[in-house]
């Protein structure tokens, strides 16, 4: 008989990303390793990112119970008569009103973990007769936003409920708390809310290697592994790799390209190797791009030419693209948390065995996971001869990277028997 376990998302589709596909894949594989999910989630969620094909992947028998939120930002959104005006967004826009820079203060100052922290407590009383009734044997917690975890917190305090918190992203040493105008007794308020949930849920879980080490020096307890990864069911029936030809290379780059990730060392390394000669190279990239790289291409003429923006598609279409790959570009942060940066396409990504051009840091999780599965190094983003040497072996007709191995580990089914021996783990007495 399967036991139930109750995952509080605030991600999930038509929301798109790794975050949504991380639970979405546990949701359709837990079933096979005993345990039965029920998702709670917002009804009206704000969010950029849209992917409705992942709708058409949530299993036909998952119970998904969906619970009205409201965020400050909605109020923000009707004073300024805009849909976009959430700090994430506002902290990219060069030009930044009195408005806008409030938005800004009172996110990093106000909203204490996140803007979501009014849905808390609305959910806990919700939540709380259908945890003590006896319909779930335990709670999953998935953040960011790390205020889902405090939702998880107080279902334990109130029923004694076992309860799993997973960090898909630090939260005290979160790079992206450095960019808010945040006060120091702000800050140690996210440390003391950080160490209740390290503290008092039965097992904390991370996707990297890296946050795993720093979440420990944290909590002074172990934290479980559970990077992401791949569905084989996701790549299609027809899918072909296409034969490279001669004096030919089309990058496809696929994600989202911000402040963050940063590709103009590659842009700059194709210009500088290929603009005088007659071999013919392109970039696509798939996926939403910021303003300021699309600059940087069109005041280019020879990157104009060959430098192509896709724009968003649904994770369905991004196999076709691939389809037209010679290599895939894997761009990783260059920032205070890139050594832990396992973007979820990396697993795909090797799932197709296409050759891999990948930037960032050499010493990153990112770079131990292509070394260990033969699919080549991460190079430095400083490192303009590295890039320039890869581009020249990616060229090279003859060249092949060595085929991966190994990866069944990856695989969400395998990640999903991993998740339910964790809950075996925790619950059974």
């Amino acid at each position: 008989m399967s036991r139930r376990v109750l995952i509080i998302t605030y991600y999930w589709p038509p929301s798109g990303g790794s975050g949504v596909q991380r639970w979405l894949k546990f949701a359709k594989y837990l079933p096979e390793a005993g345990w039965e999910p029920v998702i709670f989630t917002p009804e009206n969620p704000d969010f950029d990112l849209k992917d409705p094909s992942l709708e058409k992947e949530i299993p036909k028998e998952l119970e998904v119970i969906k619970f009205p939120i409201w965020e400050p930002y909605q109020l923000f959104s009707k004073i300024k008569g805009k849909t976009k005006t959430h700090p994430g967004r506002l902290l990219e826009q060069k030009e930044k009103g009195v408005l806008e820079k409030a938005a800004i203060w009172m996110r990093a100052n106000l909203l204490v973990p996140d803007p979501r922290i009014f849905w808390v407590k609305p959910a806990v009383k919700f939540l709380e007769d259908l945890v003590k009734s006896g319909q779930f044997q335990a709670v999953i917690t998935t953040g960011p936003p790390h205020s889902m975890h405090l939702i998880g917190r107080d279902l334990k305090r109130k029923t004694g409920i076992p309860w799993i918190a997973d960090f898909r992203d630090p939260w005290s040493q979160w790079e992206f708390l450095d960019t808010l105008p945040m006060t120091s007794l702000i800050r140690k308020q996210h440390e003391k809310l950080e160490q209740g949930v390290l503290k008092e849920a039965n097992a904390v879980i991370t996707i990297s290697p890296t946050f795993q080490k720093d979440l420990e020096k944290l909590a002074h307890r172990k934290i479980h592994l559970l990077t992401n990864g791949f569905d084989p069911a996701d790549i299609p029936d027809d899918f072909n790799t296409k034969k490279k030809e001669n004096g030919k290379l089309h990058l496809v780059y696929s994600g989202i390209i911000d402040a963050i990730r940063n590709p103009v060392p590659l842009l700059e390394a194709m210009n500088t190797e290929f603009s005088g000669s007659e071999m013919q190279v392109e970039m696509t990239f798939v996926g939403n791009v910021s303003e300021a790289i699309r600059a940087f291409v069109s005041e280019n003429p020879w990157l104009k030419e060959r430098i192509h923006f896709s724009g968003y598609v649904s994770h369905r279409e991004v196999f076709g693209f691939y389809e037209k790959a010679d290599a895939l570009v894997l761009i990783l942060t260059d920032t205070k948390n890139a050594q832990g940066n396992i973007p979820g396409k990396l697993f795909e990504y090797l799932a197709t065995g296409i050759p891999i051009l990948a930037l960032g840091d050499p010493e990153g999780d990112s770079a131990q996971i292509l070394k260990d599965a033969g699919a080549g190094e991460v190079i430095a983003h400083v490192n303009f001869e590295g890039i320039k040497d890869r581009l020249r072996e990616l060229m090279d007709l003859d060249y092949k990277d060595p085929e991966s191995s190994d990866l069944e580990k990856y695989s969400r089914r395998s990640l999903s028997f991993q998740l339910a021996k964790i809950l075996d783990e925790h619950t059974l007495t």
